[in-house]
C-alpha cells in the first residue's frame, strides 16, 4: 500500500482523479477533410468561431490536424468568420 501519509486511507492516493467516457469519433475511419463544406466544418468550431478540442468533439489526432488546417483555410478564403457576428 502507497500511502504517502500516515493519516491518508488506502485509496485516496488521487483522489481527485475523474474518469471520463470516451467520445464516438464522429468521422469514423475517414482520413479525408473537406474545406469546402463549411457546414461540416462548423461541427468542429465553437459559438465564438474558436476550433474545439478533440478531447470535445472525439476526433483523433490526425482527424484533429487536418481539421485545424481545413478550417483556417476555409477562413482564409472567406468560406467561414475568423470571429462570431455580434447579435446585438
Amino acid at each position: 500500500m502507497n500511502q504517502i501519509h500516515p493519516m491518508q486511507g488506502g485509496n485516496a492516493i488521487r483522489p481527485n482523479k475523474k474518469t471520463f467516457k470516451k467520445k464516438p469519433n464522429p468521422m469514423k475511419k475517414s482520413r479525408v477533410v473537406d474545406y469546402l463544406d463549411p457546414k461540416f466544418l462548423n461541427r468542429f468550431v465553437n459559438d465564438q468561431g474558436k476550433i474545439l478540442p478533440k478531447r470535445i468533439t472525439g476526433v483523433d489526432a490526425y482527424q484533429q490536424r487536418e481539421i485545424a488546417c481545413a478550417v483556417k483555410f476555409s477562413r482564409h478564403l472567406a468560406l467561414m468568420p475568423f470571429v462570431a457576428q455580434d447579435i446585438a
